[in-house]
């Protein structure tokens, strides 16, 4: 029955919930024949996004339900009911689908409980054929609301996994500006010790010059001093030409002759 004629909104969700749903299957199908865990963790992360959209879409569709009790036979409402109720159960096989594949990406130290989850699963399906209406109501939001917790926990994780991330980047970061500006420090200190070097050597030369300069200087006074000397000594002596500004000697000899 088309639920276009009751409330097109109805329609409008029935359609998108179905739309999911044939999603679902067509995604559950093509993670079996995935063999990359990472895929399949990708995979299972867009089939949770969209169970949580179509449990969004089922309280809307519940909610509309019961604003039509009072506008609608029972037995349009009782139909309506039904087509929520298999709605559920649907969405219920694939929560169970997803927590069945979940539990088999776990590690080998897991898997003794995978039998559990399967007997479990089976017994929930038994179990579900003699449960009412708002059981299985009751049950299928139970599921979904576990869905929507464990959805939240992966979140918290990654978010504190970024925040890490975040904060060794920032000590990264630091370390490295820490390390940049120790070799430019280095690199002063070698262009300070380059400089000082330099000028040690033309000081040192420098000293040489001045000390060649001053040993000149002693030499040609010693050689100045002997001339004076030995021109005094032996003022008879050819060999040495006299000396400008000093006068020559007098001869003793002569004095003593005329006193």
């Amino acid at each position: 029955m088309d639920l276009s004629g009751i409330n097109e909104e109805l329609a409008e969700i029935e359609g998108q919930i179905n739309d999911i749903l044939r999603a679902l299957s067509n995604g559950f199908q093509k993670l079996e024949k995935i063999k990359d865990a990472s895929r399949r963790s990708r995979q299972l992360e867009e089939l949770t996004d969209k169970m949580r959209d179509c449990k969004r879409l089922i309280k809307d569709f519940e909610r509309l339900v019961k604003e039509e009790e009072a506008t609608n036979s029972r037995d349009t409402i009782k139909m309506l009911n039904d087509r929520k109720q298999s709605m559920i159960k649907e969405l219920n096989s694939y929560v169970a689908l997803k927590k069945q594949q979940q539990s088999e990406n776990k590690r080998v130290d897991l898997f003794e409980g995978a039998g559990a989850v399967d007997n479990g699963y089976e017994e929930n399906v038994m179990l579900a054929s003699s449960m009412t209406n708002q059981q299985l109501v009751d049950h299928g939001n139970h599921l979904l609301d576990e869905t929507d917790q464990a959805i939240e926990r992966s979140k918290q994780t990654v978010q504190s996994t970024i925040n890490v991330g975040a904060e060794t980047a920032a000590a990264l970061k630091a370390q490295t500006e820490q390390m940049s500006r120790i070799v430019n420090e280095l690199d002063s200190i070698h262009f300070s010790i380059k400089k000082a070097s330099k000028l040690v050597k033309e000081i040192g030369r420098q000293v040489a010059t001045d000390k060649c300069i001053m040993a000149m200087l002693c030499l040609i006074v010693i050689g100045v001093i002997a001339i004076i000397i030995v021109k005094i000594v032996n003022p008879h002596n050819k060999d040495i030409a006299d000396i400008p500004g000093l006068a020559p000697p007098v001869n003793r000899r002569l004095l003593w002759l005329r006193d």
